[in-house]
């Protein structure tokens, strides 16, 4: 059983990390796919300006979209494979860019096999076995694994966390989240920007202990055979309606809910927790002309006077920055990073008890017992 936590934080490892522990420079290479996941959210620029980050180079089986990211990185040389790029470079860090989990195991075993540590885009994998896998990879080559979750270092949310353990909105009752309900609504909205509120709400209320949903597709349920592939390779996604609801100690409940044809432009995408005293809202959208984070101190969750949260919302490359800088300073100091690969999988694993849930018809306990992710029709 995995140790459940309330407001988590980087926690010390006793154990040394792997090869690079302790240095000074971090020599790093990146791993992207043009036309196949990219480089994700600007990642293959994300090292750059760090005093002690050396980029090496740079993998991409597209040359025209190599040659576009080597110019971007600054990277000296550039690969068509990344693993001829590992064996010939040994990197202290490897940042796995691309959007598309389909590759995410050999390239993390890979670095694994020379002792990097990496850094990589979300989902963190697409299905739970995979999952399990780059832990165990993590696990056994004693690296540390940073998933592009950059919520977990915003200064926002930090502040967030602070006004909860401080008692601003009183005792911790309910989180409430919404996918950003584009065109993805529903499954792939879940798996690809719903890890983001899931994650969130461990960050606030610890690990779940079960879950609950119903997943329907034109207002039918959702059933085995009603698996398919996205838009992207995300792994199998269901239902273009999902409610969803965790639970958590001390009787906290966190909901997941994405609707396709409710809203086009994303503004409802975003995290809301509720206390006995207060509410606050968290937007998660980097277009900062909407809603500023916020809290309400009210216990009736109306009226009053909504005070802004500072500092404000990050820019992408202020938290792609800001991931960066933790996972220099987990290598460091040998700590695990803000979002490890343990907090990765606990993402996709509450992404699947959801269908569980639906295709069983009942609450699903976390961890899953059943690490099966549904299959693709």
């Amino acid at each position: 059983m995995r140790r459940r936590t309330m407001l988590t934080a980087p926690v010390a490892l006793a154990a040394l990390g792997a090869r690079g522990y302790g240095a000074s420079r971090q020599r790093v290479c990146l791993i992207g796919h043009t036309g196949r996941g990219n480089y994700g959210h600007d990642w293959d620029t994300a090292f750059r300006g760090f005093a002690n980050v050396e980029m090496l180079a740079v993998a991409d089986p597209d040359a025209p979209g190599r040659a576009r990211a080597r110019a971007r990185s600054g990277a000296p040389r550039s690969y068509a494979d990344f693993r001829g790029m590992l064996e010939r470079e040994h990197p202290d860090i490897v940042a796995i860019c691309t959007r598309w989990p389909e590759a995410r195991v050999p390239m993390v075993r890979a670095a694994a096999q020379i002792g990097a540590h990496v850094l990589m885009e979300k989902p963190f994998a697409a299905t739970v076995e995979d999952a399990d896998a780059l832990v165990q990879a993590a696990g056994e080559a004693r690296i540390r694994i940073q998933v592009g979750h950059t919520t977990r270092t915003s200064a926002v949310v930090r502040r967030m966390v602070e006004l909860v353990k401080s008692g601003e909105i009183g005792d911790l009752i309910e989180i409430r989240t919404r996918g950003k309900e584009d065109r993805r609504a529903g499954g792939e909205d879940m798996m690809v920007l719903g890890t983001h509120l899931f994650d969130l709400m461990r960050m606030f209320a610890g690990d779940p202990r079960w879950a609950f949903a119903h997943v329907t597709a034109l207002d039918r349920e959702i059933s085995a055979d009603g698996f398919h592939r996205g838009s992207e390779p995300v792994g199998p996604i269901a239902g273009n309606r999902i409610a969803a609801m965790l639970s958590f100690d001390h009787g906290v409940h966190g909901y997941f809910g994405s609707t396709a044809g409710t809203q086009t432009n994303g503004p409802r995408f975003g995290f809301t927790v509720y206390g006995t005293k207060g509410v606050m809202f968290l937007p998660l959208s980097f277009d900062q002309s909407g809603d500023p984070p916020a809290i309400l101190r009210s216990p009736n969750w109306r009226g009053g006077e909504w005070t802004r949260i500072a500092p404000p919302v990050e820019t992408r490359a202020e938290a792609n920055a800001s991931m960066v800088r933790d996972l220099l300073d987990a290598i460091e100091k040998g700590r695990e990073p803000a979002c490890s690969a343990v907090d990765g999988r606990w993402t996709v694993e509450m992404v699947t008890a959801v269908y569980q849930s639906q295709l069983s018809r009942r609450p699903v306990d976390l961890p899953l017992l059943d690490r099966h992710s549904p299959a693709v029709a």
